[in-house]
């Protein structure tokens, strides 16, 4: 909204300036007025307002109970390629060895696996996934109460499992499936377990051996699973955190019918399934950016600038002499816009994400927040992907709020991060349930290109102003 002044402080008509630039790393944004009126008017150049554009890898990201088993392997030529591992841990689910017949045999044991009709990548190809037994237990992280909460990224809040973390398991896989993706489907995938570890696990059933009599046992004897994707893969994706470990056995009833009966095992805690995440950029101009290296200049990789769920790499843009328009006395700024394009042809098999937000990263480079929604109370501020014929999608942010903290000591020397949302960003109710934008960072392979003119990303500054005398 446009402030209101008192007509004796405006010494000048209400100019629109537009810091106008598809902007690079330190290129000078162009200054610009939409004015068509003939009255004299007085402008001051900002010809020292420039924006930093780079690619940023934040630190490993806590990718347990996402809600999301994400399983597979993608690449490109601009970015590289991604490949996700899951984990979890079992529980013993109806297990119930009073309720087998001592003269049932066994059928089969498999895992259950539904997709979500989450995908990315090229689906057209076959995909192999290998279930694994995990030979370590698997734990969880804790915060460390020691640390200020300004040195973590305030979308981790308690103990979990983050990207970079692996557990070892069997070289020797337990079951292995390929598939053709049928994305849109629901159909559940069944991993058959070889005979050696499905007779075992019948056998302790049957016997009402110690190993299954709870979670905690069972889990000292069966850490957990692995699920690994083959190297040849070309997608990732992704499935309901609703797994199943089913044993089937047949027997004779009362009235001498062959009869068949299920058990299962399950996941117990949800907090102990994750997704371990690698990444290989070395065929690309992102090469040497790593966690020891997080940033590198959109010069360095001919203006190319993404962001991507689950590995963490975000977008960082930078006003490094903007203070100095923001602590002008004789301006007062009334509406802000940061305005970002998305390359119109993205890559094939990749969408474009449909809502980005921003994060304030402070002078160490953690996120500490989020840029505020102006219009819903305790909530991000959500970008959605604005598309219009053929042109570039847009995302548009409005940034009053931050430029009118920049000038504090908490927003002082910040960034900006162009990331997808960190946690679940609330955008109204239905029929009094409320509904959210789910977080995408730690639960999807999502990526965005920018859209770039030669080696600038397309990125644009509208600032609407008031000039004193």
């Amino acid at each position: 909204m446009i402030k209101n002044f008192k007509r004796r402080s405006i010494q000048f008509l209400l100019p629109l300036f537009t810091l106008a630039a598809f902007v690079g790393c330190n290129k000078d944004i162009s200054l610009s007025l939409d004015n068509s009126r003939d009255e004299t008017i007085g402008v001051v150049p900002i010809d020292t307002v420039s924006v930093k554009v780079s690619t940023y890898q934040l630190d490993p990201l806590p990718t347990s109970n996402t809600g999301t088993i994400l399983v597979g392997k993608n690449s490109n030529a601009v970015t590289g390629t991604v490949k996700s591992t899951s984990y979890m841990r079992l529980g013993i689910g109806t297990i119930n060895s009073t309720a087998i017949p001592d003269d049932a045999v066994l059928d089969s044991v498999s895992l259950v696996l539904s997709p979500n009709k989450y995908y990315s990548g090229d689906t057209t190809k076959m995909q192999k996934i290998a279930v694994h037994r995990v030979t370590d237990d698997i734990t969880l992280t804790p915060i460390d109460p020691t640390q200020p909460t300004t040195a973590r990224p305030f979308y981790v809040t308690a103990a979990s499992i983050f990207s970079n973390k692996k557990f070892a398991y069997e070289n020797t896989p337990l079951a292995e499936l390929s598939f053709n993706p049928r994305v849109k489907a629901t159909d559940s995938l069944f991993f058959k377990f070889n005979s050696t570890i499905s007779n075992e696990l019948f056998r302790l059933i049957k016997d009402g051996d110690n190993k299954i009599q709870n979670n905690t046992s069972f889990q000292e004897y069966f850490k957990g699973l692995a699920l690994v994707p083959d190297n040849n893969n070309t997608a990732i994706i992704g499935f309901k955190d609703t797994v199943f470990l089913q044993v089937h056995y047949s027997f004779e009833n009362n009235e001498g019918n062959k009869t068949r009966g299920k058990q299962y095992f399950a996941i117990d805690s949800k907090t102990y399934q994750y997704n371990q995440i690698e990444t290989d950029r070395s065929a690309t101009k992102f090469a040497s950016m790593t966690l020891s290296n997080p940033q590198i200049d959109v010069e360095k990789t001919n203006g190319n600038t993404f962001l991507e769920g689950s590995s963490g790499v975000v977008a960082k843009i930078e006003f490094p002499t903007l203070l100095s328009l923001v602590n002008d006395p004789t301006i007062s700024i009334n509406k802000v816009e940061l305005v970002i394009e998305a390359e119109n042809n993205p890559l094939e098999g990749y969408e474009q994400p449909s809502n980005l937000v921003l994060m304030v990263a402070n002078s160490e480079g953690t996120p500490i927040s989020a840029l505020a929604s102006l219009e819903t109370a305790n909530a991000m501020q959500v970008a959605r992907l604005i598309k219009i014929g053929d042109a570039n999608g847009k995302y548009t942010f409005n940034l009053i709020d931050y430029l009118n903290k920049i000038k504090t000591t908490a927003y002082k020397n910040t960034s900006l991060y162009l990331s997808l949302p960190p946690l679940p960003v609330p955008v109204g109710t239905v029929g009094g349930t409320s509904v959210a934008i789910p977080p995408q960072l730690s639960s999807t392979a999502n990526r965005l290109i920018l859209a770039k003119d030669g080696n600038d990303p397309r990125i644009k500054l509208n600032i609407l102003y008031t000039k004193f005398q």
